[in-house]
């Protein structure tokens, strides 16, 4: 999966937007300000996307493409490999993950502004 590909799949979600805060090599996805997804352009291959803490656990243990988040808390991210050690059915539904987490912790007049 490309930077293309991710930004064009992260921008169909209500209320997204995204920069580059950290430089030219990080593109950095936010719902209503927050950040979802972080994608190194310096390294195109991996994607750090918030998760569930248990869940991330057991993603770590079962894909060699999933480890603690670079740079992140590691028991709220995760790093993924988009270059095809994870299904990208799953990278997608990780991607959603991500969104809906975040989504969740806004104030609900915000989650409602975004419909």
């Amino acid at each position: 999966m490309t930077a293309a590909d991710l930004q064009a799949y992260g921008e169909k979600k209500p209320g997204v937007s995204w920069d580059m805060p950290f430089g030219p090599d990080v593109l950095v996805f936010r719902v209503a300000g927050k950040i979802f997804m972080l994608a190194p352009l310096d390294e195109p291959g991996t994607i750090n996307l918030k998760c569930d803490p248990e869940r991330a656990i057991e993603l770590r243990e079962r894909y060699e493409g999933i480890v603690p988040g670079y740079h992140m808390n590691k028991q709220h991210w995760n790093t993924v490999d988009v270059m095809g050690s994870v299904p990208r059915q799953l990278l997608l539904e990780l991607i959603d993950h991500s969104y809906e987490l975040v989504l969740a912790s806004l104030p609900k007049k915000v989650r409602e502004g975004l419909k």
